[in-house]
């Protein structure tokens, strides 16, 4: 050997430190479990029968719409007061949008919500639009 042999440096080796990666991966994991109990479960999960005959059970959209004029509309179609309940009784619907001119008085849609809810419908949605001033937001 000479004198000249110089030792090769070592270098360090690349090691990563996986401290933060775990860390954020505990965290992510915790989110998700969190986050997974407000998730709503409606109804508990059954095997249900099989039929030869079995249908598909489709809920209807009900829409009630109220006119300046007095004139109720059930799904688009001219329908008295009188008879609403009954027409509203007859569907399979769980759940109502409720269309009416900005005119309507107060009382005559608050007439056509309990007859909604005497009809054992229970949601009630209101239809309106967006203000022109936040249209251009």
């Amino acid at each position: 050997m000479s004198s000249l042999d110089f030792e090769r440096r070592k270098r360090p080796g690349l090691q990563l430190d996986m401290t933060p990666l775990i860390d954020m991966v505990f965290l992510l994991l915790i989110f998700f479990v969190l986050s997974s109990q407000f998730v709503s479960h409606k109804g508990f999960p059954v095997k249900l029968p099989q039929a030869a005959h079995a249908v598909t059970q489709k809920e209807e959209k009900l829409t009630v719409g109220l006119r300046q004029n007095g004139k109720i509309f059930l799904n688009e179609k001219e329908v008295p007061f009188e008879t609403l309940k009954e027409a509203l009784a007859q569907t399979r619907a769980k759940s109502l949008t409720l269309h009416a001119d900005q005119g309507v008085p107060l009382g005559t849609a608050v007439r056509v919500m309990d007859a909604a809810q005497e009809a054992k419908i229970n949601g009630l949605v209101i239809a309106t639009q967006v203000a022109d001033d936040q249209k251009h937001r």
